[in-house]
Parts: structure tokens; C-alpha cells; sequence
């Protein structure tokens, strides 16, 4: 009886998927498909080399029993790996690699080399400055819930570059929130643990422009092969290679061969890469292949000990009052925060003032946008005052005071209709209060509003007020 590649390879599946979790089978095996089988050699496709070396890692164990089961002793695998898909007028182009392995599981494998316009040698006497800025560090890098997952990653590139999974790693946030500091951080502590390692940080700027030169000057060979020296390659704002068509050529065929000797890539960007725009949809595939994780605005927590480390670095002491007025004020971005807090120097040794809170909200003032807004917390706990005759600080407190919860719960409502600060900040400014009280608080003022006429009323009033000040701000 003949077996053909589908039926065979489906047998292995049935037995795999007996061994494996169903999440795991479904991510790791559903997308192969059976190609063909030869003199007992079955030929699978696989979607990507870190796919293959992802199977060959975990998986190699359980998939050689099952070949063994369909196919017997001789039965061998050999992967077919989709290097690139594409296009209507270019075949796809793929490479098969045998899966030899010698009875004490040590494999036995030459990886072929992918076809590119470049002689692939090392190029002896260029300079190997990694371009690194040594004030970019770990121990200066605060860890928060917002950067955990990309700073955990950073820490396992450090240990073992190139061999984990995460190879390419892409990390992604909007501006300002410490993604060149992290991957910066990552070469300088490659550059002091592994210090026989060629670790480069380039920005895709500069890059683009090293292209421009290297044609300009026909010696693009010899930029080619300076790259691909490379151990460690950190590519930062990578978006900006949108449009740049023999840009990205080049980088496609650096990276490829990078990614396939072995060698660790480290991309940074605006957004993740399904939502890049003018990038070749082969290279947007391949910053697919390894682990994207995104930096997210920092928590009160975060911003505080951000704000503790900086005065720390620069030997400055601020009053409590002070930090935490800065940390629940700007919940942007990092590079703001610092700002301010320079900002706040500068005019502390400028006018001869200690600095004090007053100092510090004319330092926000001339910084933070949403500062210059009339309608701040500032003004909406002064307004509250004003309006139940209830002190801000008694609006802090822990009393259940019916008169006080209204007028905390009150302020609580307009600092989220009129501001953009985060929920946890808003809590905050009242005591520490966590997000949940202010949930509650929106909450019973919109039903309120539903069942107590008074009530209502007072609201409309309070509304009208408030949405005045705003317009005239």
C-alpha cells in the first residue's frame, strides 16, 4: 500500500496532538503542510526558520517517535522553510533542510545559505564603535508594570543573543517612553558581559543615509559586508524605512542572513508591525518572526520612582509634596517627566527659590500642555471647595461623611470628564484612592443624577460652571 505525504503526515499529527496541549498543537503544528514524500523522507513546510528551529528545540523528541511510528526506523523528516513568499512575479523562495541527528540527539545540520546580492565575508578593519550611549542602563531604567515584559525580554536577549526566541525583538510604544533607552541598555550590558560580541545600534535614519552613500560612492559591497559582521544589530525607529524601496532591499537581505547565522536583531518602532505602512510586507513577515512587546505610558508608581532615581542621578532633594504633585500631573511620557524636573531646577538656580510646590506648578505650567488647561485638578478640588464648602484636605481624608463623599465622588466625576488623567491618577490626588473607588464614584453620580431630582439640578449647575471656564480656557 502506498502512503502519501498528507496521510502520513496526518498520522504524525494524530499522535503528536496525544502528546501536546491543544494550544500548542494548534499554534505549532496546524499551519505545516505535508509537501511530499520520497525514498521515505516526508518533506514538510514550515512558515519561517524561527519556526523550524522553534519545532526543533521543543518538539524534536515527540515528532522523531511519531515518524517512527508512521514510517518506521528509516522514516526521515526535512523541512522546506519559506523564506520569502513572494509575489506575482517573483516565486516564492524556500530552503530545505534534511533533520539529521545522531543517537545521542546532537544534531547534524548545515544550513544552507540564502541566495542575496552580497559575497557574505567578513570584512577585516572597519571600526567596531557600537554607537551606544553609556548613560543608557539598566540600573537607570526603572521597571514598571508598563515595561516588565520588554525589559524580562531585553534581560534573556543579554544572557543568550541570537538562541532565544526572541530573535527578532520588536518593541513598540508611542514617543518618549523609553524604548531607545531599553534597547541602548541591552548593547551596553551585551558590550560588558560579552565583550568579544559586535554589537551595533543604528537608527534607521542614518541607515538609510549609509545606503544613499554606499551608491553614491559604489562601495555598497563593502557597507554590506560591514553589517553583516555584525553579532548584534539594534535598529531603532525602524518606521522611518516606510517609502525607502532599495533601502529596505538591502535590509531584507542583511537581516535574513543575520537572522540565519545565528545572530541577534533588536528593532524598536512607533507601532507594532502589522500596523506599519510602507515597509515590504516580506519584511514586516520577518519582524513577526520573533517577540513584539510594547512599552505603555507609566504608571503613579512608576512616575514616582522615576522621579526618586532622576533627583537621585542628580543629587537634588524635593520635598514630598512636590513629587508626588509631579507624578500625578504629567502621566504622558517619560522624556516629559524628566523635562519638568530639569525644567524645575533650572528655574529653582535661576531665581534663587527653593523649590517648593508653588515652583513646581510654574515648571508645569511652561511644559506640560494639559497644564495650561484652566480646567485641571487643581482647579476642579479649589472648585468643589468653593461650591459644598467641603476642604480639599477633608475630601482626602478616609471620613464617610455623607456632605464629603458627595463632593469627593463630585470632583472625582469632572476630573474625568475634563481631564485626561488616568484613572489610578485621579484616585490618587484623593488620599491614594484606587481605580476602582473612582469607577464607583462615576458611577453613583450618573445614577444620581438619574433618580434625585435635587440632585440633578446641583449637577446642571455644577456642569454650566465648570464647561464655562473650560470654553474660556
Amino acid at each position: 500500500m502506498t502512503i502519501n505525504p498528507v496521510s502520513a503526515w496526518n498520522g504524525i499529527l494524530s499522535y503528536v496532538k496525544e502528546n501536546i496541549g491543544q494550544q500548542s498543537f494548534d499554534t505549532w503544528f496546524k499551519p505545516i503542510v505535508a509537501l511530499k514524500l520520497e525514498s521515505n523522507v516526508l518533506t514538510i513546510q514550515v512558515p519561517s526558520q524561527f519556526f523550524y528551529e522553534w519545532l526543533e528545540e521543543h518538539y524534536v523528541t515527540i515528532l522523531r517517535k511519531a515518524l517512527h511510528n508512521e514510517l518506521g526506523i528509516t522514516g526521515k523528516l526535512e523541512y522546506s522553510i519559506i523564506v520569502d513568499k513572494g509575489s506575482d512575479t517573483n516565486k516564492p523562495y524556500v530552503v530545505n533542510i534534511p533533520n539529521n541527528r545522531t543517537n545521542n540527539n546532537t544534531r547534524v545540520l548545515n544550513t544552507p545559505q540564502v541566495s542575496n546580492p552580497f559575497d557574505i565575508q567578513a570584512v577585516s578593519g572597519f571600526a567596531t564603535d557600537s554607537q551606544l550611549n553609556q548613560n543608557y542602563t539598566f540600573d537607570n531604567y526603572i521597571e514598571g508594570d508598563c515595561n516588565r515584559l520588554a525589559r524580562s525580554a531585553g534581560l534573556a536577549v543579554v544572557n543568550k543573543p541570537g538562541v532565544t526566541s526572541f530573535n527578532p525583538l520588536f518593541l513598540y510604544s508611542s514617543v518618549g517612553l523609553g524604548k531607545t533607552h531599553l534597547v541602548q541598555a541591552i548593547g551596553n550590558k551585551l558590550k560588558q558581559d560579552k565583550s568579544e560580541k559586535f554589537v551595533l545600534y543604528v537608527s534607521s535614519e542614518k541607515f538609510a543615509n549609509q545606503v544613499i552613500e554606499a551608491f553614491k560612492n559604489n562601495n555598497i559591497q563593502e557597507f554590506a559586508n560591514y553589517y553583516l559582521q555584525v553579532d548584534v544589530l539594534i535598529v531603532d525607529d525602524i518606521q522611518f524605512l516606510a517609502g525607502k524601496e532599495k533601502t529596505q532591499e538591502i535590509f531584507f537581505h542583511i537581516f535574513n542572513h543575520l537572522h540565519q547565522s545565528g545572530k541577534q536583531i533588536i528593532m524598536t518602532s512607533d507601532c507594532p508591525p502589522k500596523e506599519l505602512k510602507g515597509l515590504q510586507e516580506r519584511l514586516i513577515s520577518r519582524f513577526k518572526w520573533g517577540l513584539t512587546a510594547d512599552l505603555q505610558q507609566p504608571d503613579f508608581e512608576t512616575r514616582m520612582a522615576i522621579i526618586h532615581k532622576k533627583i537621585e542621578n542628580d543629587g537634588i532633594v524635593l520635598p514630598k509634596e512636590v513629587i508626588e504633585y509631579i507624578a500625578y500631573s504629567v502621566d504622558t511620557n517619560v522624556r516629559e517627566l524628566e523635562g519638568v524636573i530639569v525644567s524645575l531646577i533650572a528655574q529653582s538656580s535661576l531665581a534663587r527659590k527653593e523649590i517648593d510646590l508653588d515652583l513646581a506648578k510654574q515648571a508645569l505650567n511652561s511644559i506640560v500642555q494639559n497644564i495650561d488647561i484652566e480646567v485641571n485638578m487643581d482647579y476642579i478640588q479649589k472648585f468643589v471647595q468653593n461650591y459644598f464648602d467641603i476642604s480639599i484636605e477633608l475630601m482626602k481624608a478616609k471620613t464617610r461623611k455623607r456632605e464629603v463623599v458627595v463632593a469627593r465622588q463630585v470632583s472625582m466625576y469632572l476630573a474625568k470628564e475634563y481631564t485626561n488623567m488616568s484613572l489610578k491618577s485621579i484616585g490618587a490626588h484623593f488620599g491614594g484612592r484606587d481605580h476602582s473607588t473612582v469607577i464607583h464614584a462615576i458611577t453613583t453620580v450618573n445614577d444620581m443624577m438619574d433618580t434625585d431630582q435635587q440632585f440633578y439640578a446641583t449637577m446642571q449647575d455644577v456642569l454650566k460652571k465648570v464647561k464655562m471656564r473650560a470654553k474660556a480656557s
